[in-house]
């Protein structure tokens, strides 16, 4: 800051001699010193805060070297300190062992077990290692300590590689800058909410886009609800650019589209008509086709699997590239483990069957397709495609019919794979704190002569019906909504029991709102209200307890347990043909759920579920509908 007082004397110099100017008279002198003089002091000031914002940074930078070399210190006073607590953890190692020695000599495990907890307890935990980047660890270690010092609870939750995509110095300013105020704010509140924790890690480098929202056009127009999403996800960090993505009809953009963002849109034929609509929005803006439809999905009974006319969807993939752009819906629709799928709900309840295959560029099991290699022929006129050699070859294979091995009945096994809850009403799913698969609600008929009339209120979605553990009756989605005439006659005090099954939550529309699954309200017999319930939930995922040893029942919801000893793995396709409905696990994992109405006929199953030696096959089956083998077959089989 040396030259602040020559700056000054000169500043005071040109001032004296504009005031002698200015009683001179000389016009053009006086106007002439009054801009040079403002010319001036704005270099002064200009040199003045740029030496200031050096002294500054100069002044972080050394506050950082004194952190790092404050952590390099503690760290060799750490080894200092190892090397004498080598020492001294040698002679208690030997100690230790000479103990743990008589202890086994005398047989006494009791002794023993508690000796070595209590030796583990007082290992202390020394791991102050947060990433991979030397520079950050220093800064976190630096504040951990003496976040520890204080007595203050310290995390952090670190993803940082060695090498940064950002400057390594101005990172860690920021880093010290935030942790230096959480804890000036942690020490100004009362010790007991006293707490430090950050999280760190590289954002995506190749995040093009984000979308708002998802065909809210379709669904509704609430502008404030997308001007909140908007506004979470940029104070959330989102710095790309933003998107909507609606129905290409002027109504849909109206109630989807937002100012600030980039519409788009979701179909899949008509290009050029859906991108004049789309540019009415746009602004001048890029034309996209934010899903391009290029085949549908399957529910259960809708008499065969969805495919799309492949010559005029490979049309409208050249147009959409000669006028914008498209990201394609889908290019592998993959499968619906476990009890995943969705459902959609317009007049009747519709839920999608295991297999998403969707007639996309790829199957299910990654082949590649005719419409995978004709969307390829197309993308090459617009941009250079490489060669490809693809590494991993993907195998299927038959391994033929497999011959049942055990069964069990599901009223044998309940208590082994389910704890009861009981309750005067019966109770939905989700109050249970159950999310998927089955239900079953078990009730006795003490005050009940003869089952006439049979109501389920707020039920959904499938329900088998049991009395005396005989099947009574199947209602299924619109069927629960009324009341069911029935003539079952029974003994008093016979058992009665609603096997419930969630058939898949729907994902669109006011039918979102109403997705509680199993009975949420009552149960109607006769036209009264029945009291009484043990609810069992059945998530099935603990199918390892099912006990096979149990009674087995014909007609009844059962287990069924099957083996197969392979000596190499491969893709292969498990035939339900002759099953009713229900669903399958293979060495634990549910694959998905079966049904006899289809169209989908055969699972996937694919390699890396199965190992060399044997495998186990589980089948659950609801309806009593069941055969003696099951067949794995080499080809799919989905309608």
């Amino acid at each position: 800051m040396g030259i602040i007082p020559f700056v000054y004397y000169i500043f005071d110099y040109m001032c004296t001699k504009f005031s002698n100017l200015l009683y001179s008279g000389n016009k053009a002198v006086v106007e002439f010193m009054g801009f040079a003089s403002c010319l001036a002091y704005l270099t002064f000031l200009l040199i003045y805060f740029k030496e200031y914002e050096r002294k500054q940074q100069i002044r972080q930078y050394s506050d950082l070297t004194k952190m790092q070399l404050l952590s390099i210190q503690k760290e060799i006073e750490q080894v200092k300190l190892s090397e004498q607590k080598i020492a001294i953890l040698r002679h208690d190692m030997r100690h230790h062992l000479n103990h743990i020695s008589m202890l086994a000599e005398e047989n006494d495990m009791e002794a023993l077990k508690t000796y070595l907890a209590q030796t583990v307890s007082r290992i202390p935990d020394l791991d102050m290692h947060f990433c991979e980047n030397r520079a950050a660890d220093s800064v976190l270690g630096y504040y951990c300590a003496l976040a520890k010092r204080e007595g203050i609870p310290f995390s952090a939750q670190i993803d940082l590689p060695q090498t940064l995509p950002v400057d390594e110095i101005d990172m860690c300013l920021v880093l010290s800058n935030l942790l230096e105020n959480a804890l000036e704010a942690s020490l100004r509140t009362v010790p007991a909410r006293r707490w430090m924790k950050v999280n760190a890690y590289v954002h995506a480098e190749r995040l093009l886009l984000m979308q708002v929202e998802n065909e809210y056009g379709y669904y509704a127009n609430d502008r404030e609800y997308l001007l909140a999403m908007k506004d979470k996800m940029q104070k959330g960090g989102v710095v790309v650019p933003l998107v909507t993505s609606d129905g290409p009809f002027e109504e849909n953009l109206n109630g989807g589209h937002l100012e600030g963002t980039l519409p788009t849109g979701n179909f899949g034929s008509k290009t050029e008509e859906r991108f004049d609509v789309l540019k009415k929005y746009t602004d001048g803006g890029p034309l996209m086709c934010t899903e391009f439809w290029v085949g549908w999905f399957d529910h259960w009974g809708n008499g065969g699997h969805m495919t799309g006319n492949l010559e005029e969807s490979v049309k409208d993939l050249d147009k959409m590239l000669e006028l914008g752009h498209v990201n394609i819906y889908m290019f592998e629709g993959g499968t619906n483990f476990g009890f995943m799928n969705g459902s959609n709900y317009y007049d009747e309840l519709t839920p999608d069957v295991t297999s998403y295959d969707y007639d996309a560029l790829l199957t299910e099991d990654g082949q590649i397709t005719e419409k995978y290699r004709r969307y390829r022929d197309v993308i090459a006129k617009y941009r250079e495609i490489p060669e490809v050699t693809f590494t991993t070859e993907i195998k299927r294979k038959a391994y033929g019919s497999l011959p049942l091995k055990e069964k069990v009945s599901l009223f044998s096994v309940l208590d082994d794979i389910s704890a009861p809850v009981e309750s005067s009403f019966p109770q939905s799913m989700e109050k249970l704190g159950q999310n998927y698969g089955y239900i079953l609600y078990h009730s006795t008929l003490d005050t009940e002569e003869k089952l006439e009339k049979l109501r389920l209120w707020e039920a959904n979605d499938r329900a088998n019906i049991f009395v005396d553990q005989k099947p009574v009756t199947t209602l299924y989605d619109l069927e629960l909504l009324k009341e069911k005439e029935l003539d079952v006659t029974f003994e008093r005090g016979a058992d009665f029991d609603i096997l419930m099954e969630n058939m898949g939550r729907v994902n669109f529309g006011p039918r979102m709102e109403h997705q509680r699954k199993g009975i949420g309200q009552c149960v109607q017999i006769n036209g009264h209200m029945h009291n009484r319930w043990r609810q069992y939930t059945l998530p099935l995922d603990n199918i390892e307890k099912v006990d096979f040893s149990k009674e087995y029942k014909e007609g009844l919801p059962g287990f069924y347990r099957f083996t197969v000893d392979i000596d190499e793995t491969a893709d292969t396709f498990l035939n339900f043909e002759g099953w009713g409905k229900g669903c399958v696990f293979v060495n634990g994992f549910n694959i998905g759920r079966f049904w006899e109405i289809g169209p989908q006929k055969r699972l996937y199953i694919p390699a890396p579920l199965l190992k060399k030696g044997e495998n186990e096959i589980i089948v659950f089956e609801t309806e009593g509908k069941t055969c003696e083998t099951i067949v794995l077959k080499n080809e799919p089989d989905i309608g």
